[in-house]
């Protein structure tokens, strides 16, 4: 039974540093593809991304940066309150103790 591999799946901070890091003087699509083990075919799906949609390329089909940022404050901010909770039960029970 063969399995079946998967995709790699890059980020958006990496496709942009690829493609500057390509577009460096004297630095060769190739050598790129090297360093960061990816296809030249790959590299040149990255470019035209870019070049098509500009500042909307590599978004993904994932979470928006502020969605996912608006849901760690809210999990930041009830992992403090639980946390505060604890430190008022902690005093709570060594004042019983005694």
């Amino acid at each position: 039974m063969s399995r079946r591999r998967g995709y790699k799946r890059y980020g958006a901070e990496f496709k942009r540093e690829a493609l500057k890091r390509a577009s460096e003087d004297g630095m060769t699509d190739k050598v790129v593809c090297e360093e960061l083990g990816i296809s030249a075919r790959q590299l040149a799906r990255w470019r035209d991304e870019l070049r098509l949609l500009g500042d909307d390329a590599f978004l993904g089909k994932g979470q928006s940066r502020n969605e996912e940022l608006t849901r760690l404050k809210r999990e930041l901010a009830k992992v403090k309150q639980e946390r505060d909770f604890l430190k008022d039960a902690v005093v709570y029970f060594a004042k019983e103790s005694k």
